[in-house]
């Protein structure tokens, strides 16, 4: 990963209003590359309240997995030999091995010979296959192996062959998801030590805007910014920091820009960062701290402040709450798990036929709310909603994904493959 000094370098090179989205990203990552928890950030976590947790140290295996080897089917434990796995092998059942058995000393298996065995039994000694029992016909005390096609060793887990005792069963890094958790459980460990949650400052800016409780004036409308944005704070592991509205008043905005940074580890805010008169928050940046960048080549989300105050990451997203949204989910997310001790990973996507004409002009990305099915052959398609404009909240509700228009692309002709971002499970 290229270091912050070196992005910043090559990005005073651009049109202040032609920033790659992909320039920002990796932008974003290195600002809070440095900023990772140390290790007075750690805590231990009780199994039942990892999931979503980053794992801070790995896991190391106190035992091996499997501990011994076992039968991977119900059927017949016996030694292969030199049985050609086809023609019919008749064997004497000498016994039976359940799973969880205990006192296991019995002679090895002789030639000739099987164990009845269920999943999961230890396997006995002398036997080095097992066959299904629906390949076998048991008649009284012997049972008859009718081929097909059986190889030498099958059906046969062996001792450690998923984790050796001593070796890594979870690195550093994981997000913890039900199969890690589950298994941690394998091996009998019920707490982990994992990154503490990201502190995360947001307060919305903007005289405009009312809190629950105010009274309805004329020109004013209700903080939606703030709610969206607590809520993909907490469904993205972060600690939001609810810091409430700050009206369009440098020495307040210079003050919650303060405070935000002596307690958070990133400062989140939205709106004032366009050109208006009454917009103050890159100036505010640029006078506590620096910014990196403002303006970004894509729609919705142009207008974008990133840079730090206080040595606290802050970006300053747009103030339509569809745009704050898509710069949420293209930048402030990849950033938020690389604080978070996390590889930042991609959102979901696919690629879908175009069921209509979607205009687009080269040179900016575009991020335009679609809602993508199954056609009747099986084929993905989408079709974009009517209304894109970036304060029209309602259409990321009724959106299951975002059709991502890239940089150089030209409008989309009904039938163009086009790629998108399924958003159902992060909005």
């Amino acid at each position: 990963m290229k270091t912050l000094a070196e992005i910043t370098a090559e990005l005073a090179g651009y049109d202040p209003q032609s920033v790659h989205v992909t320039d920002v990203v990796a932008t974003t990552c290195a600002l809070v590359a440095d900023l990772k928890a140390d290790p007075s950030n750690h805590e231990t976590v009780d199994i039942g309240d990892l999931t979503g947790r980053v794992l801070a140290q790995p896991v190391i295996s106190p035992i091996s997995v499997p501990p011994h080897d076992n039968s991977a089917m119900d059927g017949y434990a016996f030694a292969y030999g030199d049985w050609d796995g086809e023609r019919p092998l008749r064997l004497t059942v000498a016994g039976q091995r359940l799973a969880g058995d205990t006192g296991l000393a019995e002679a090895p298996v002789e030639t000739g010979a099987c164990v009845h065995i269920m999943t999961g039994a230890v396997m006995p000694a002398g036997a080095d296959t097992v066959v299904p029992t629906e390949l076998c016909t048991r008649e009284g005390d012997t049972v008859v192996i009718n081929g097909g096609g059986l190889r030498a060793g099958d059906n046969r887990r062996f001792a450690g062959e998923d984790l050796q005792a001593g070796g890594v069963a979870v690195p550093a890094g994981q997000v913890m998801h039900a199969a890690a958790v589950g298994l941690l459980a394998s091996l009998g460990i019920n707490s982990a030590v994992v990154v503490r949650r990201p502190r995360v400052a947001y307060f919305s800016t903007g005289s405009e805007i009312l809190s629950f409780g105010d009274a309805p004036r004329s020109g004013a409308v209700y903080d939606s910014n703030r709610w969206v944005m607590l809520s993909l704070l907490r469904s993205w592991g972060a600690t939001p920091i609810d810091m409430g509205v700050i009206p369009d008043d440098p020495a307040q905005l210079a003050a919650a820009f303060t405070q935000a940074a002596a307690q958070a580890d990133m400062i989140i805010s939205s709106g004032g960062v366009s050109v208006g008169e009454a917009d103050h928050t890159k100036a505010m940046m640029r006078q506590l701290g620096d910014v990196t960048f403002w303006r970004v080549a894509m729609r919705p989300g142009r207008p974008m402040a990133v840079g730090r105050v206080n040595g606290c990451p802050v970006f300053g997203l747009p103030g339509n709450p569809v745009a704050v949204m898509v710069t949420f989910l293209a930048f402030v997310r990849p950033a938020l798990q690389t604080l978070a001790g996390a590889e930042p990973t991609p959102l979901p996507m696919a690629v879908a036929r175009s069921v209509e004409k979607i205009r687009k002009r080269p040179g900016r990305t575009e991020y335009q709310r679609g809602v993508a099915s199954l056609d009747a052959d099986g084929s993905l398609t989408v079709s974009v909603l009517p209304n894109q404009g970036s304060g029209v909240l309602s259409g990321m509700v009724r959106a299951n994904c975002l059709v991502v228009l890239s940089h150089e692309q030209p409008t989309v002709e009904v039938g163009d493959a086009v790629t998108i971002w399924w958003l159902d499970r992060f909005i």
